[in-house]
């Protein structure tokens, strides 16, 4: 049965799949998450400022915050504007401290200051979403819940052919239904760290694409010969 707004895979996608997927193998055997983080509570955190800004400049405001809040019990009691402070270069400060002082008070009083290990509980918790919470569980628990969507990946999905969607969670069921599920995981970081080597937004490298032979690219002007 059709899914809704998503695409059903036919026999040619599927092949362009697996194709997509070896080829990242090739190119990126050893991609991981970008992010500095020393267990669940602390990739929560990092993704949740991450969010319209880049994980260089998080990895540079996450060690004082965890210095001074180790724990989502210290987290939970800390003052907003100490937060704010801390995590201001990130951009949307206010919001995001807000959102790290709800999460941190939900792990401790929802889950008593345990991790929950499903999408469900996580998504419950201030500024979590599907993304979020894909990505940790994922990235600490090998846990594949999901497929992450990012920028990279929306973008570079859809430039694949592997999918024509532009809203996050109908990507993910696009790609869900056509990669195995022991790639999720994996997909999403090797497609990031194409997405910042080769496949970038405003001048990508397509001479230079691991991907090239298999890419629809898709909204891209004809290669010059």
């Amino acid at each position: 049965m059709a899914r809704s707004g998503c695409i059903v895979p036919n026999d040619e996608t599927r092949s362009r799949a697996k194709k997509v997927v070896r080829g990242l193998k090739r190119a990126y055997p050893d991609a991981e998450c970008a992010l500095h983080h020393d267990g669940p509570f602390q990739l929560l955190a990092a993704t949740i400022l991450s969010a319209q800004c880049t994980d260089e400049r998080v990895n540079m405001v996450t060690p004082a915050l965890f210095e001074k809040f180790p724990t989502a019990e210290k987290l939970a009691g800390g003052r907003i504007r100490d937060i704010e402070r801390i995590v201001k270069s990130t951009g949307f400060f206010r919001s995001k401290a807000k959102s790290l002082k709800g999460m941190a008070k939900g792990l401790v009083r929802d889950h008593g200051g345990e991790f929950p290990q499903n999408v469900e509980d996580l998504i419950l918790l201030p500024g979590v979403g599907r993304k979020t919470a894909n990505v940790v569980l994922g990235v600490c628990f090998g846990i594949a819940s999901g497929v992450v969507v990012d920028t990279h990946v929306k973008r570079i999905s859809n430039l694949l052919g592997l999918t024509t969607e532009a809203n996050p969670e109908k990507i993910e069921q696009d790609l869900i239904a056509l990669l195995p599920k022991k790639e999720w995981i994996e997909y999403s970081h090797r497609v990031i760290h194409h997405g910042r080597k080769i496949c970038i937004a405003r001048r990508p490298q397509c001479r230079e694409c691991p991907l090239l032979a298999c890419c629809q690219r898709v909204g891209l002007p004809p290669l010059e010969t």
